[in-house]
């Protein structure tokens, strides 16, 4: 069953327009992670399922219904954001206490334990917690509420590398112990993609595309040797289009990543030339979809 349909999503500010003609659709008990470069539209769909904004044109449906100002779809969604905000006066316990009157499978034993684990003091204010304790806080709250859809927008702002570890482990232990659907957007594709099953990948505001992980692992090759013997061996014998990256790295080498399914049948025999064959990093390879021009640093320097 799918839990989030959009169809042909616009989102304009004025102006501006945010989302472009977005069409996806994300099934029930997935994680999926929402990724793409600043200003791509991340926040806006997330807000958009989330019910806070209204599509501009499209059709967007949240467990089959119309999420925007919609009390029934809200209380089956958790936004986490940078953007929550609490009365000054309240501490951490009244939030908590608070918040678990609108969700029915809040578990305030898991809200307590992670409470005392990430040394957070129940006595203090949100309002005077630093950037990542109001982080780890904010996703505290995502996570106990166990949502049918729980989005989480960049949960991990001002976390420390440990604390962002943990966060994984408690997110995926959670997700296995209660399953629900969870969409996570992220900088940080390479921590990332051990819990993901699958990645909406946003580009200038448009859907780039939407796959399993394990697909998008398998999306790219690298090669890097001879720049003749790559030449010689595989770019003669393959379209532009094919190459997703060249960079030049020394002088007469090169590091190219190719579409795997351009890759000619006997392309392994390159690494007869010398040539070395090597897998494309998830983070990597996104920023070379999304990259906003062709070439490169060194294309820069060449200028000169």
């Amino acid at each position: 069953m799918s839990v989030v349909v959009g169809y042909e999503l616009y989102k304009r500010y004025g102006k501006v327009q945010a989302l472009g003609d977005v069409s996806f659709a994300i099934e029930e008990n997935t994680i999926t992670g929402l990724i793409g470069r600043n200003g791509t539209g991340k926040t806006t769909l997330l807000k958009m399922m989330a019910g806070h904004l209204k599509p501009t044109q499209g059709k967007l449906r949240v467990f089959a219904q119309n999420p925007f100002d919609n009390l029934d779809v809200a209380g089956k969604v958790f936004l986490v954001d940078d953007t929550m905000a609490f009365p000054d006066s309240f501490t951490l316990q009244d939030i908590l206490r608070e918040v678990a009157v609108f969700y029915p499978n809040w578990n305030s034993q898991i809200a307590q334990g992670l409470l005392e684990y990430f040394l957070l003091n129940p006595q203090q204010r949100h309002s005077n917690l630093s950037k990542g304790s109001k982080s780890t806080f904010n996703a505290i709250l995502g996570i106990a509420a166990r949502c049918p859809l729980t989005l989480l927008d960049e949960p991990t702002t001002g976390m420390d590398s440990a604390v962002r570890k943990d966060f994984y482990r408690v997110l995926l232990k959670d997700y296995l112990e209660q399953p629900r659907t969870i969409i996570l957007s992220s900088h940080l594709l390479g921590e990332l993609e051990d819990i993901l099953e699958d990645i909406l990948l946003l580009n200038q505001g448009g859907l780039l595309m939407h796959k399993p992980i394990l697909d998008l692992k398998q999306y790219a090759l690298g090669f890097r040797g001879s720049a003749q013997a790559l030449q010689e061996s595989l770019l003669n014998r393959l379209s532009e289009e094919a190459v997703l990256h060249r960079e030049e790295f020394v002088k007469g080498s090169l590091y190219l990543v190719i579409k795997t399914e351009e890759l000619p049948e006997d392309f392994e025999n390159i690494r007869s030339s010398g040539v070395e064959i090597l897998p494309v990093a998830l983070d990597d390879l996104c920023n070379i979809l999304t990259a906003p021009r062709k070439g490169g640093i060194d294309d820069v320097y060449k200028r000169g």
